[in-house]
C-alpha cells in the first residue's frame, strides 16, 4: 500500500513536467487529453488483472506521450 502513496505523486509530477516541456497549445492540449484517456483505459485494463493502479500509471504516461506526439505534429502542420 505504501507504492501506492509514492506512485500517485510520481505520476502528477511527470505529467506536469512533460506539460511544461511543451510550448504550442494543440501539444498541450493533447497530452493532457491523452494522459486522462490513457489512465482511465489503462486502469480499466489493468483492473482486469487485478492491478488497477500499475494499468493507470502506464497508460497515463504511454497515453501523455502520444498525445504530445500528435499535438505537436498538428502544430507543425499549422506553421506550414
Amino acid at each position: 500500500m505504501k507504492l501506492t502513496h509514492i506512485n500517485i505523486p510520481c505520476l502528477c509530477a511527470c505529467a506536469l513536467l512533460e506539460l511544461s516541456c511543451t510550448n504550442s497549445p494543440n501539444a498541450r492540449q493533447g497530452t493532457a487529453i491523452g494522459t486522462v484517456g490513457g489512465a482511465a483505459a489503462g486502469g480499466i485494463i489493468g483492473n482486469q488483472s487485478g492491478r488497477p493502479l500499475e494499468g493507470a500509471l502506464i497508460g497515463g504516461a504511454l497515453g501523455g506521450v502520444g498525445g504530445n506526439v500528435i499535438g505537436g505534429n498538428q502544430d507543425e502542420k499549422r506553421r506550414r
